[in-house]
This record gives structure tokens, sequence and C-alpha cells, in this order.
């Protein structure tokens, strides 16, 4: 079986450096890039499981290089920036980054997001799914192209938006924690903010337009999917 392959871009040595140390451990490939123009280099040559992506950067920032490969790649992307507002977050999840994580930051925690983004990714998507596709009113879930439908018009989701999508249409009726939605959909045991899942749920119901009442929070517990009968 061949060895995932991760990329770290940072401009940083010694993060980059640090970084390394924790993840090759596991029995990662590491490439490394000091730069956005380096890391789009190395990407276009090789394939990989994830890329930890600095913000800023010499010649090319991250939100730019996130850009490029969203372009061609749902290849799951960690962001590591210095702010942690709120509105640096949701632009880049919109831009379809998988995890956001801020300096200074612990290596351990880092490498367990590493790893269980690495796991879900790899799994084989259908394992619990036996349909091909979902209907719930005029909202369509194509789950082999990962395409969705709004009133017959195909919406354009993020990777953790669609994540987060298939899993409550896969557990309907079930009420879930914000807590419980981390670790099912990110897929690690989360320790800080909880808000990432409130800011996936508002961009998920914008997306969905009207279908939007479907999502129901649960005031304070979480979140559930409830759209009556499926077809």
């Amino acid at each position: 079986m061949d060895k995932e392959r991760v990329l770290i871009v940072d401009d940083e040595e010694r993060i980059r450096d640090m970084i390394k140390e924790y993840v090759s451990l596991e029995g990662y490939i590491i490439d490394e890039a000091s730069d956005g123009v380096d890391a789009l280099n190395l990407f276009k040559q090789n394939k990989y499981s994830l890329v930890v992506l600095d913000v800023m950067m010499p010649k090319m920032d991250g939100w730019s290089v996130c850009r490029e490969i969203r372009k061609t790649s749902h290849v799951p992307v960690i962001m590591l920036t210095a702010r942690g507002e709120e509105y640096d977050k949701l632009f880049g999840f919109e831009l379809g980054v998988d995890d956001y994580i801020v300096k200074p930051f612990s290596p351990k925690e880092l490498l367990a997001r590493i790893k269980a983004i690495i796991r879900r990714s790899t799994l084989p998507f259908q394992d619990a799914q036996k349909e091909n596709k979902a209907v719930f009113e005029g909202l369509v879930i194509e789950f082999d192209s990962r395409n969705v439908y709004v009133d017959g018009n195909i919406v354009s989701l993020t990777p953790k938006e669609y994540e987060l999508l298939n899993f409550f249409v896969r557990n309907p009726n079930r009420v879930f924690s914000r807590e419980q939605l981390l670790t099912e959909v990110w897929g690690y045991d989360f320790t800080g903010d909880d808000r990432t899942v409130d800011t996936h749920v508002k961009m998920l119901r914008e997306s969905l337009g009207h279908y939007r009442k479907f999502i129901v929070t649960v005031w304070g517990t979480g979140y559930k999917f409830e759209a009556g009968g499926r077809k």
C-alpha cells in the first residue's frame, strides 16, 4: 500500500520543521514549500493526500493557492494562520478549506487533525450508502457524483459542506450536538471553538435556498435534518 503524501507550505522554516518532525513519525511522505508558487508547482507534480497551507506567504498567499488547488482537486486542505477572526475562517471555508488552525498551535493537535482527515477522505465513500441518490422534494443529492441539485439546478458546495449535508441526510430526524458533528464530520475530538459547525451550517443553508428549512436548529442542543418523507 502506497504511503500517504503530505505537502507542508509555510515561509517559516522552523514551522515546517516542527510539523515535519511530528507528521513524518506517522509514516507520511513529506514535501515542503516556502511560498505559494513553489507549492503549486509541487502540487502539479505529485499526488497528495493532504495540504497544510499557511495564509501569509511571499509571492502568492495561501488563499490564492487554495483557490487554484480547488479548480482541479478536492484534496483536503488545512489552513494555518496567525489570525483567528471569524471572518477569516468563513472566507477560508468558502474557498473549500477543510480545517483551520490558528498559530501558535500544538503540533500534536495538528497531527491528530491530519490523521483524522486523511483517514476519512480515504474511506470508501459509499461504505454505508446503498442508494446512489436521495430526493427530498426539490433537493436531490447524488452520492456517486457528489452533485447536489436545488429545483433542478446544480449548486456548488465546498467539500466540508457536502460532507455535512451527506451526514445529515444519512441520519435524518436525529439531533446532533456541535461536538458530535465535529467528531463525525470533521473526524476528531474537538477541544476548541465549536463555532466551526455554526459557520458551516450557515453556509450550507445559504446554498440550499428555501430547502434550508430541512436543517433544523434545536436550541440549546444542536441540529437535525428533518425533511418529512424521503422519496
